[in-house]
């Protein structure tokens, strides 16, 4: 997935023009329209969550006595967390059931938000934000895949895709007024309470329209390409992050290119693994960094 926000990761990604494995289709859905705007609001959930607690950031320092180091982690971890565990979520969600995956993600999701609302101290608010991202990375991609098999080609697709798009892009910005207006009429701990009710929401809708799809094939995981992509992505998030303190800062001169390193001995794994996490493996032209089906 291509991702960029104000947090350094944004779920967007651009659709394959046609399904990767005509198997792995669930057929037309009546109802899908109304699962397209089930996805579209945990969509908007997670990209906007990366930018919401931004404004709030200066009252959650005063009532938590974060430091200012701790205070910048707030945001940096969830987009690390979120950053490395994407594409493994996308597999995940894969094979292991793509509206399981959803409803799971969206539940976690609403559970870490609960913890980081009603935190008390720097540490609990921190361990919730990097649940959010480790429950993110499975929720949007799990989003992804769902729009992908209910909408397997024509002007549908453009136009689902479209709405997709058009959220994830305009995400941050409403997370940055919305952490805003949150922060002004009630308290910093709503930047992240207010998940809570959406995820219920989405739940509820999800669970009688969204129908279950899995991807076939061989579906056994690629553990060592899985660990270098989540080390690779996790330390160009965690480089490019650093880079506030300044471009030639070490931390900037080290974890940029270890993730490069990283991510081109992925690709050199990818290309020998009988079940690769991407379909990178067989043919570089099908290399699309999003939840898809085995090569066929």
């Amino acid at each position: 997935m291509s991702e960029s926000s104000a947090t350094g990761v944004s779920p967007v990604s651009t659709p394959s023009p046609s399904p990767q494995n005509p198997a792995d289709t669930i057929g037309h859905n009546p109802r899908r329209w109304w699962l397209l705007a089930i996805v579209a609001l945990a969509q908007l959930t997670v990209v906007l969550d990366g930018t919401i607690v931004n404004i709030a950031l200066p009252h959650a320092q005063s009532d938590l006595g974060m430091s200012d180091g701790d205070r910048t982690w707030v945001v940096t971890l969830y987009a690390l967390v979120f950053g490395a565990l994407l594409l493994l979520g996308g597999r995940i969600a894969d094979y292991w059931g793509r509206k399981r995956s959803f409803i799971v993600g969206m539940a976690g999701f609403a559970v870490a938000s609960t913890l980081g609302g009603m935190a008390q101290s720097t540490w609990e608010l921190l361990a919730a934000r990097g649940l959010q991202g480790l429950f993110a990375a499975l929720l949007a991609p799990a989003s992804l895949a769902l729009l992908t098999v209910n909408f397997p080609g024509g002007k549908d697709r453009i136009k689902a895709f479209s709405v997709y798009g058009a959220i994830a892009g305009g995400g941050a910005a409403v997370g940055l007024v919305l952490g805003g207006v949150l922060t002004e009429y009630a308290s910093w701990r709503w930047c992240l309470l207010v998940n809570v009710p959406i995820a219920i929401v989405a739940i509820v809708a999800a669970i009688p329209i969204i129908r279950e799809s899995k991807a076939h094939g061989n579906t056994r995981y690629d553990i060592p390409g899985a660990v270098l992509v989540a080390l690779g992505l996790g330390s160009l998030v965690f480089g490019f992050a650093q880079a506030e303190n300044g471009w030639s800062s070490w931390q900037v001169l080290v974890f940029i290119p270890l993730g490069v390193i990283l991510l081109a001995l992925f690709v050199l794994v990818e290309s020998r693994s009988n079940h690769p996490c991407s379909p990178c493996g067989s043919s570089p032209t099908r290399c699309v960094v999003a939840p898809s089906s085995p090569a066929p």
